[in-house]
C-alpha cells in the first residue's frame, strides 16, 4: 500500500457499507467496479477492527489493533484497498472511540481490569469510578450480568471454577471471568492438600503459591508496582501450567479442589467458599436489574456491554488509534468518521489532536495540522444549534441536511389539522397530551430514573464536594442537588455543552444553559437557588481556591457534558419518538418533530449557511441509525398534503378493525397511540413487490415489538409486559392476514400515497446529490428504501439485482423508466445521471456558489429550484414539491403544460440567454426573456419527467 496522500481527499460522493460476517472484505471486493460505475468516489465503512463475535454492526469493538477476522484477513483487506486505488476510489473509515464492547470476555484490556483492579496496566483506559459512593464497590467493578439475583445464581450452580492453562476462571454461561492471581492460593493450598506429589514438585507448588501471595496489591497505584505485578503473574501462570502439564496427578487434584468450590446444589453452605473466592475479586457479579443504579463504570448510553474509554487521557488516545494510525499511513482509509463525538470529555481536544497526529503521518500537512485528513462527526444539532465553528473537521454526518430537506416535502399549512386528527385518535382531551416538548421532557426524566441514575447519583455527591466548600451554597441537601441535576438535565436544549477548562464559555453554550435553567426553574421553582448554583458551577462562575478544587469543578462539569448527550438520545430518540406520533416522517435522528415543514425560502438560508461554513459534510438522507428509510418517509410526507383524506382513512381502518383489539389489564391493546403508529407504519413500508411482501408480515412484527418496547408504556425491554405485546402484534397480524374488509380499504389508499411518494423521492435524491455537501447513500439505496429502525435497516443487500439494475438504465428510456417507476430503477436512473454530472463539473458543487432561484405563476408554491456556479460553470436543480396538492387528485406524474401551467422558474443574472440542457433526460430547455430578466418555463422543465438538472448548451 502506498502513503497516505498529501491533503485531505473531499469525496465526490460515499457510499456507506455495513460490514460484518455476512459482507466482508470479499464482498466490498467484489462490488467495487459496481460501486464505481454507479458514481461513488467513497466507500464508507463501517468499523471492521476486532469486534465481539458475531457482532453485526461493528460497534462493539473488543481489540482496536488488529482487523475484525470475521470480516477477512489481512490478505483480503489489501486486495480490497487496492481495487479502491486503482479505480480511483477512497474509503473513509468510522472510528468508534468513546466505547469499547466487553461482552463474551472478548476484550483482552477489560479482562486485564478484571484480573487486576486499579492495578491493570489498562484501568486508566476505563471510565471507572473506583472510588465509588457504596463503600462495597471499593476497587471493584460492578458486574451487572446476572439473570437473577447473585445467591441465586451462585446456589444454582450456574457459576463454575475452571482451570485454564495456568490460570484460574469462573465461567458464566457464554462468559468468562478471570481470577485474580494473589487469590489463586485459595485454590491451590486445596489443590495441595488433595494432591500426592512430594519432593521438588511439591516444593515448586508452594513456591508458586507464595510468589502468587506476593503479587504486589491490585489497589496500588505506583507505576513500578504495577509493572512488576503484570510481569509476576504471568510467570505465576507459566510456572503452575508448565507444573500441571508433567504431573496428570496435579491435574487431576486441581479439578477435585475446584468440585469442592464449586459447590452442590441443594447444599447452600457448600458455596460459601466460592461466594468468599468470587468476594476477593476486582469485580462484584450482580443481577443485571441493578446496572442502572449502581453500575461504576461510565457506558454507551445505558448498554452494559460497551464500556466508555478515556481517550481525554494521551496514552489511552495513542494506544486506541495506533492501529487507525497505521492504516492511514499506509494509505487504506482516506477520511474517518468518528462515531458518537458528544460522548467524549473534551471533543475539540480530540479532533485537534488526531488532526496532529494525522499530519504527522508519512505524506501528511505539517503546515496545515487542522485539516490533514477528511474528518466527519456524528453529531446532533438541536434547532437552531451551530457545530462548533472552531472544531478541525469538515462537517457533520448530514442528519440535520436530512431533516431540512425532508421537511421540504412537509404541508406547514396543515399542521393543525394533522394535530388534531391525532388527538381525536387518541382520544387526548389536553393539548398536553400529544405535545413532543412535554413528552420529550417525561421521557428524560424516565431515563434519567430508570436506567441512568447511578450515573447522576455519582454526578451529585461531585456536586455535594464543590458546594460544602463554599459558605453560600453548603446548605443545599445531597437529595436536593441530585434532583436538581436531574431536572436540568431532562430540560437541557440540546445534546451537549463543550465547555473546557482553559476557555470561557461559548455564546451557545451560555444560552443552552441559561434556557435548561430557566426551563427547570418553571417546572421545579422550589430549586431555583440550586438551579443557579448549579449554573454558576457549569459556567464557571463560582471560586475555586485550590488547584484541588479547580480540577474538580472541571471534571464535575466534563461529566455534566458527557452524561447530557445519552439522556437526550435515550429519552428523545429511544423513547419520545416513538410516543410522538402525529407524523412520524419527521421522528427522525437528528430532526425536530414539531418543526411540521419548511418553505422554500428557509431552506434556501439553510443551504446557504452550509456551503459558507461546510461545504464539504456529508449530505445524508438513508443512515443506519435512521429511524425510517428515506423513501418511507417520503411516502409519509404525503399525508400532511391530505389530512381529510388521512382522517376519513385512518377513522374508517379503526371501526373495522375494533374487533380485533383486546383488553390487557383493563388497557386496550394496541392502546390508540401504538394503533396508529401502526397505521402509518403500514402505509409507510408497504412494498411494492408481491415478493416483498411476503416477508413484510414478520418485519412488521418485529419493528411492533421494538417500537412498544421502546416507547416504555405500556411494556419495555426492561420490564416486558407479554400480555400487551402478544395482544398487540396479534392485532397486527389478524388485520393483514385474515382481514379482506381492512385490507380492501387500505390497500387503494396506500397506493395513491405510494404513487405520490415517487415524487418526493426523486425530489430529495436530486437535491440531495446538487445541494451543498457531499451525498451519501446507505447501502442499497439506490432502489426504493422503505426500510423500518434497525436490525431492518442492515438486512443484506442483494448486488446482483442492482447490477443488473445498473446495466439497465444505462441505455433505457427514460419515459420507460417513469412508467414502470414503481420497480425502483428510475431511482437508480436518476442517481447515475446526477452523479455523472456532478463528477464532469466537480468544482461547481465543491466551491461553486449556492444561489436560490424564485419562482412564480399559480403553482409557484410547488417548485423548489436553485443554481450552483462557480466563474463560467453552472448547473440548476429544478424539483416539484407538495405534488398531491398540486395534482389535485390526478393519478398522473406532475410533467406537462396541463400541471404547471403559467409557473415560471426566475434565472439568476446570467451572461447571454443560454439555453439548456437537462442532464437526466438530455432534453433541451430554452430560455426565455422579457422585461423582468430570464426565466424558464416549468412545463417544459418539467415536460417529460418530474425533476430537472440544467446545464448549460455550448
Amino acid at each position: 500500500m502506498s502513503p497516505a496522500t498529501p491533503a485531505p481527499r473531499i469525496p465526490i460522493a460515499t457510499y456507506r457499507l455495513q460490514f460484518n460476517a455476512g459482507f466482508t472484505f470479499r464482498a466490498a471486493h467484489a462490488i467495487v467496479d459496481y460501486l464505481h460505475a454507479l458514481g461513488i468516489s467513497d466507500c464508507y465503512a463501517s468499523s471492521y477492527l476486532r469486534a465481539v463475535p458475531g457482532s453485526v454492526h461493528g460497534y462493539d469493538i473488543a481489540d482496536p489493533t488488529s482487523l475484525n477476522p470475521e470480516i477477512g484477513s489481512d490478505e483480503d483487506y489489501a486486495q480490497w484497498i487496492e481495487a479502491l486505488r486503482e479505480a480511483g476510489m477512497g474509503h473513509i473509515l468510522d472510528v468508534v472511540p468513546n466505547h469499547m464492547g466487553i461482552a463474551r470476555s472478548a476484550n483482552p484490556w477489560w479482562m486485564d481490569v478484571l484480573e487486576n483492579g486499579p492495578s491493570s496496566l489498562f484501568a486508566r483506559f476505563f471510565d471507572i469510578e473506583w472510588k465509588p459512593i457504596k463503600d462495597e464497590l471499593a476497587d471493584k467493578v460492578l458486574l451487572p450480568i446476572l439473570g437473577d439475583s447473585y445467591g441465586a445464581v451462585l446456589e444454582d450452580q450456574q457459576l463454575a471454577l475452571e482451570y485454564r492453562d495456568g490460570a484460574f476462571v469462573v465461567r458464566y454461561g457464554e462468559d468468562w471471568l478471570p481470577l485474580a492471581p494473589d487469590t489463586y492460593p485459595r485454590v491451590l493450598e486445596a489443590t495441595a492438600t488433595e494432591w500426592g506429589g512430594s519432593g521438588a514438585d511439591l516444593d515448586e507448588l508452594q513456591s508458586i503459591i507464595t510468589a502468587a501471595y506476593n503479587l504486589p496489591p491490585r489497589s496500588g497505584s505506583d507505576p513500578q508496582a504495577i509493572a512488576v505485578r503484570s510481569r509476576e503473574k504471568e510467570i505465576v501462570k507459566r510456572r503452575l501450567a508448565s507444573l500441571a502439564s508433567n504431573h496428570p496427578g496435579l491435574r487431576d487434584a486441581i479439578d477435585r479442589a475446584l468440585a469442592a468450590f464449586n459447590g452442590v446444589k441443594g447444599q447452600p453452605r457448600s458455596f460459601d467458599r466460592l461466594d468468599a473466592l468470587l468476594c476477593e475479586q476486582s469485580y462484584r457479579l450482580s443481577d443485571w436489574h441493578v446496572a442502572s443504579e449502581e453500575i461504576n463504570y461510565r457506558r454507551f448510553f445505558d448498554v452494559n456491554e460497551l464500556a466508555a474509554l478515556r481517550v481525554e487521557d494521551p496514552a489511552v488516545f495513542d494506544e486506541v488509534h495506533k492501529f487507525v494510525l497505521e492504516l492511514l499511513a499506509r494509505g487504506a482509509p482516506t477520511g474517518l468518521r468518528i462515531d458518537h463525538v458528544d460522548g467524549l470529555f473534551a471533543p475539540h481536544d480530540y479532533l485537534r489532536r488526531l488532526q496532529t497526529q494525522a499530519a504527522g503521518l508519512p505524506g501528511g500537512t505539517d503546515d496545515h495540522p487542522e485539516r490533514a485528513v477528511y474528518l466527519v462527526v456524528e453529531k446532533i444539532l438541536g434547532p437552531d444549534e451551530q457545530l462548533p465553528s472552531d472544531w478541525p473537521v469538515h462537517g457533520t454526518t448530514g442528519y440535520e441536511f436530512a431533516a431540512v430537506v425532508n421537511n421540504l416535502f412537509v404541508d406547514s399549512r396543515h399542521e393543525r389539522q394533522m394535530d388534531e386528527i391525532y388527538r381525536r385518535f387518541l382520544r387526548a382531551d389536553r393539548r398536553r397530551e400529544t405535545a413532543f416538548d412535554d413528552l420529550s421532557y417525561q421521557a428524560r426524566k424516565q431515563v434519567v430514573h430508570a436506567t441512568m441514575s447511578g450515573d447522576i447519583n455519582s454526578l451529585g455527591h461531585q456536586l455535594n464536594r464543590l458546594s460544602e466548600r463554599n459558605r453560600h451554597y453548603r446548605d443545599f441537601t445531597l437529595y436536593s442537588l441530585i434532583a436538581a441535576i436531574k431536572e436540568l438535565i431532562a430540560c437541557f436544549p440540546v445534546y451537549r455543552t463543550y465547555i473546557t477548562a482553559g476557555e470561557e464559555p461559548s455564546a451557545q453554550d451560555r444560552l443552552s444553559i441559561a434556557r435548561a435553567v430557566q426551563c427547570a426553574s418553571r417546572r421545579a421553582p422550589a430549586s431555583s437557588r440550586v438551579f443557579d448554583f448549579i449554573q454558576r458551577v457549569l459556567l464557571k462562575q463560582t471560586l475555586a481556591g485550590s488547584p484541588e478544587e479547580y480540577d474538580e469543578r472541571a471534571r464535575f462539569i466534563g461529566k455534566f457534558q458527557q452524561i447530557t448527550s445519552p439522556v437526550a438520545a435515550k429519552g428523545i430518540e429511544d423513547t419520545a419518538y416513538y410516543v410522538f406520533n402525529r407524523l412520524v416522517s419527521l421522528n427522525e435522528v437528528g430532526a425536530d418533530p414539531t418543526r411540521f415543514g419548511l418553505e422554500p425560502a428557509a431552506v434556501h438560508a439553510s443551504m446557504c449557511e452550509r456551503q459558507r461554513h461546510w461545504p464539504s459534510a456529508l449530505s445524508a438522507s438513508s443512515t443506519h441509525d435512521t429511524k425510517r428509510g428515506e423513501d418511507m418517509r417520503a411516502r409519509l410526507n404525503v399525508l400532511s398534503e391530505i389530512p381529510t383524506e388521512w382522517k376519513t382513512a385512518v377513522t374508517r381502518w379503526r371501526a373495522l378493525n375494533r374487533r380485533f383489539r383486546a383488553d390487557v389489564d383493563g388497557i386496550e391493546a394496541p392502546d390508540a397511540n401504538d394503533e396508529y403508529l401502526l397505521y402509518q407504519t403500514l402505509v409507510g413500508a408497504w412494498p411494492f413487490t408481491a415478493d416483498a411482501q411476503r416477508g413484510f408480515p414478520e418485519r412488521l412484527r418485529s419493528y411492533m415489538l421494538k417500537a412498544i418496547r421502546e416507547a416504555k408504556r405500556h411494556t419495555s425491554w426492561i420490564n416486558p409486559n407479554e400480555r400487551y405485546e402478544a395482544a398487540a402484534l396479534r392485532f397486527a397480524a389478524d388485520i393483514l392476514e385474515s382481514h379482506r374488509p381492512f385490507l380492501q380499504a387500505f390497500l387503494p389508499f396506500q397506493a395513491r400515497v405510494a404513487e405520490l411518494g415517487i415524487y418526493n423521492s426523486l425530489a430529495q435524491l436530486l437535491v440531495k446529490i446538487t445541494a451543498p455537501g457531499v451525498p451519501d447513500f446507505y447501502q442499497g439505496t439506490e432502489l426504493w428504501d422503505l426500510s423500518l429502525v434497525d436490525p431492518d435497516n442492515r438486512r443484506s443487500v442483494d448486488y446482483e439485482l442492482r447490477r443488473q439494475v445498473l446495466a439497465e438504465v444505462q441505455d433505457a428510456s427514460p419515459a420507460r423508466l417513469l412508467e414502470e417507476r414503481a420497480d425502483g430503477r428510475v431511482k437508480t436512473f436518476v442517481m447515475v445521471r446526477a452523479l455523472r454530472q456532478r463528477a464532469a463539473i466537480r468544482e461547481v458543487y465543491d466551491h461553486g456558489a449556492y444561489l436560490p432561484m424564485s419562482v412564480d405563476g399559480e403553482c409557484r408554491s410547488h417548485v423548489f429550484a436553485f443554481a450552483r456556479r462557480r466563474q463560467d460553470s453552472m448547473a440548476i436543480t429544478c424539483v416539484p414539491r407538495l405534488v398531491a396538492g398540486l395534482l389535485g387528485g390526478r393519478a398522473v406524474p406532475p410533467i406537462g403544460p396541463e400541471i404547471w401551467r403559467d409557473t415560471r422558474i426566475l434565472l439568476p443574472h446570467l451572461n447571454g440567454s443560454p439555453a439548456f440542457r437537462d442532464a437526466i433526460t438530455g432534453a433541451a430547455i430554452q430560455t426565455h426573456t422579457g422585461g423582468d430578466g430570464a426565466w424558464l418555463d416549468a412545463s417544459a422543465v418539467f415536460g417529460t419527467y418530474p425533476v430537472a438538472l440544467l446545464v448549460p448548451v455550448g
